[in-house]
């Protein structure tokens, strides 16, 4: 089990103790992609929503999601977030969101920019439900900078 961090000797869960690790610029991106409707998109693209600026919200709400991290995932640590960004584009019948966080820190900022994709997306649906409960979601980490293990990018291929 050694290469499981967050188990200890006896199998049991624990949070990993970073304290003699050094601190430096981290970075990843996460992306949301929400599948609807085309009348659906169109309707989001021309603000003809029943819940107001969809975008607006979701784009809030990824940010303010992302500073919560810590007290969503188990084990995860508490870092200082020195910025947090979401891009949202439609494409097609798509909703694209691109999450993007920063520190200066001792851990990694993975999990925070996909909760903060998650949760943009997981606002969408929320906000435009009424319109089209069928609408699904996925979510995956495009590429992460910093750190021991220096930067990955997903390969497309």
């Amino acid at each position: 089990m050694s290469d499981l961090t967050h188990l200890n000797e006896a199998g049991e869960a624990h949070m990993v103790d970073v304290g003699e690790k050094t601190v430096t610029a981290r970075r990843a991106t996460a992306q949301a992609r929400v599948r609807m409707q085309p009348e659906t998109a169109r309707r989001l693209v021309s603000g003809e929503t029943p819940k107001g600026d969809v975008l607006a919200a979701a784009r809030i709400a990824g940010i303010q999601a992302s500073k919560l991290t810590p007290q969503l995932i188990p084990l995860c640590h508490a870092i200082a977030l020195t910025k947090v960004t979401i891009a949202i584009r439609i494409e097609d019948a798509e909703a694209i969101i691109d999450a993007t966080a920063e520190a200066r820190d001792r851990t990694g900022v993975e999990m925070e920019a996909l909760v903060a994709a998650s949760t943009a997306a997981l606002t969408i649906y929320d906000m435009l439900k009424a319109v089209d409960r069928g609408m699904s979601f996925d979510v995956r980490l495009l590429e992460k900078d910093g750190g021991r293990t220096g930067p990955w990018k997903r390969d497309e291929g």
